[in-house]
């Protein structure tokens, strides 16, 4: 008998992410990943409850409104200034730049646009406004040992991912 998702499974899956309006691929992940079902939320619940019952070899597709995971798109939160006043190691289409505002509270913006005269940031997450659909293959189901719930996933050497290596993203910080 096969193992469905669900509390206490070790799930291991695949995914993409593609945008419902334009057909693009927003993301995807190159190497299986994995989580302890009922015990972290590496996934927004929408998904989870989708997977949940599914069995190893199943492809889903689950559409989901980016406006309620990470809220309506925020125009205050564009900035554009001219390019002269930006440093050269940030002058490119989807480097991070980490800023701390006045009380200490940090915000990632993403160069989004650049041209001869100015460059355009947005702390927007590059999901707001967007309705897509997750496609999520299950590769395996099992029991998950108890040191795999307490970690909320497999317990072993797996490579360290961030949310900027997943999608590209360069990286940098400004203090």
């Amino acid at each position: 008998m096969s193992d469905s998702i669900q509390t206490e499974k070790l799930v291991e899956l695949t995914y993409k992410v593609t945008d419902s309006k334009t057909g693009d691929i927003l993301s995807t992940v190159e190497f299986p990943i994995n989580y302890v079902h009922g015990h972290n939320d590496i996934l927004a619940p929408q998904v989870l409850e989708e997977l949940e019952g599914k069995k190893a070899g199943d492809v889903i597709d689950v559409p989901i409104d980016c406006n309620a995971i990470f809220g309506p798109r925020d125009e205050s939160l564009v900035f554009t200034d001219r390019i002269e006043n930006v440093p050269e190691e940030y002058r490119e289409i989807g480097t991070t730049i980490t800023m701390e505002n006045d009380k200490g509270e940090k915000r990632n913006f993403i160069v989004t646009r650049m041209d001869e005269k100015t460059l355009t940031v947005d702390a927007n997450n590059p999901m707001c406004g967007r309705h897509v659909i997750f496609t999520l293959e299950v590769l395996s189901v099992r029991d998950a040992t108890d040191e795999e719930i307490q970690a909320g996933g497999r317990d072993q050497d797996m490579p360290e991912i961030d949310e900027a290596a997943l999608s590209g993203v360069k990286a940098h910080s400004i203090n």
